[in-house]
């Protein structure tokens, strides 16, 4: 059967789109390390406990909300909910930058991730209704590219803002552009191919052909109620939870960590914090281009990770004997964290309908908050109570291993959903 090449400015048009949004979320939950570092706990009296605490609130509020977001992107409109979700999460972020007390700041913290955590999974289900299976961990994946690279040069701007103006413009002047891109998001994105005038009416015909004939090959859910009794849901769900323990505590507390152990500057340790998104951008285009040829999604996640593990594993027994190799090590482990995302997030709607995949993403995503909440919080108070990163370095290579023998085990074929409900 020929199989018929699909409108290509679909990747011009609506990567770009796709990218800076998720860029921007990922700017206004990762900058809060910055101003940890850089006197924001010193202003507000804040304990290194409460500081741990405030770094992982985020992530507690990012868990509530994941499956209702995904259920508004699949039955009414991804485009809608993230418009407004850029405007909420620009003012929260902006508003970080003007409290006088940590009792503000616990309120932000935690409604900053209550109107974030809509916007990965109506992403996912956006993209899932313009990329076929074959495009899809490339899809995820230029999507995905938002967390690194933004970490990236927000570690370098970061650091210079903060030098410059203080933690509280950092906060201010990286809130304003959510407010602005939303504007620019309304005008440019559809929800559907058929809805889109930049398409022929040929084009959107072939990609909804093409995504409904996949649609056939997958064993019918009736609801989500079935879909989350899904073994292999149950099993990617408490996965992604150790693996973001990983991801997140490495994320919060880099910054903090170079600087304590190299004694350079905040405009140093920016620099050398942005070093593993650059490697992680670079791995993730990689592993999701073989991830695609090859369609397997399995085998770049657990190996990734196991490198990831063992990268931090050799951070601990270095210690603080040798910064630059243990510092190599920590590049070495940030971009192996990252470089499966995109094959992770092809796997459910490869072995899901549609009708409940975004929900199971969704559910998938919300047990990833809670790893990102714990680790966040633990990384910071191990750090905190220990004086230094060792024990931390356990606890992720920890944590990764187990997501590893959790992706072993985890049966990704289209067969193994155990019901045979007719979907609505």
């Amino acid at each position: 059967m020929e199989v018929k090449a699909l409108a290509p400015s679909r990747w011009m048009k609506l990567i770009p789109l796709a990218f800076i949004t998720y860029s921007l979320a990922y700017l206004d939950r990762a900058n809060y390390s910055f101003g940890a570092a850089s006197g924001l706990a010193r202003d507000l009296n804040i304990t290194a406990s409460a500081s741990s605490l405030l770094g992982a609130l985020f992530f507690l509020g990012y868990f509530f909300f994941q499956i209702p977001g995904a259920l508004y992107a699949e039955k009414r409109s991804a485009k809608k909910l993230v418009f407004w979700t850029l405007i909420l999460w620009g003012g929260l972020a902006t508003a970080t930058g003007m409290v006088n007390d940590i009792s503000a700041l616990y309120v932000i913290r935690f409604m900053l991730g209550v109107v974030e955590s809509v916007v990965m999974p109506a992403m996912l289900v956006f993209l899932s209704h313009w990329f076929t299976k074959s495009e899809r961990s490339r899809a995820n994946t230029f999507l995905i590219l938002g967390n690194p690279i933004t970490v990236l040069w927000m570690s370098i701007v970061s650091g210079y803002l903060v030098n410059s103006f203080g933690w509280r413009w950092m906060f201010i002047i990286e809130g304003i552009p959510s407010i602005i891109w939303a504007v620019i998001w309304w005008m440019m994105v559809t929800d559907h191919p058929k809805e889109a005038n930049w398409l022929t009416s040929s084009e959107k015909k072939d990609i909804e052909e093409a995504l409904l004939e996949e649609q056939k090959g997958l064993k019918p859910v009736k609801n989500y109620a079935e879909a989350f009794k899904s073994p292999k849901v149950i099993t990617l769900a408490f996965q992604y939870f150790f693996w973001s323990i990983g991801v997140y505590g490495f994320v919060m507390w880099l910054p903090s960590i170079i600087k304590s152990a190299s004694n350079m500057g905040i405009v140093a340790a920016g620099w050398l914090s942005s070093v593993p998104y650059a490697l992680a951008a670079a791995l993730m285009v990689i592993i999701s281009y073989y991830s695609d040829k090859t369609q397997n999604r399995k085998g770049f996640v657990w190996v990734s990770l196991l490198i990831g593990a063992i990268a931090f594993f050799g951070s601990y027994l270095l210690g603080a004997s040798n910064f630059w190799l243990s510092y190599f090590l920590l590049v070495i482990a940030g971009g192996a964290m990252y470089a499966p995302y995109g094959p992770f997030f092809a796997i459910i709607p490869e072995i899901l309908p549609r009708n409940v995949a975004g929900g199971a993403m969704a559910l998938i995503n919300s047990f990833g908050a809670l790893g990102s909440f714990v680790g966040a919080y633990i990384v910071g108070y191990l750090n905190g109570a220990t004086g230094g990163p060792s024990a931390s370095y356990i606890f992720m290579a920890s944590s990764l291993v187990l997501a590893v023998i959790l992706t072993l085990v985890t049966k990704t074929s289209s067969s193994d959903v155990s019901t045979t409900h007719i979907a609505n």
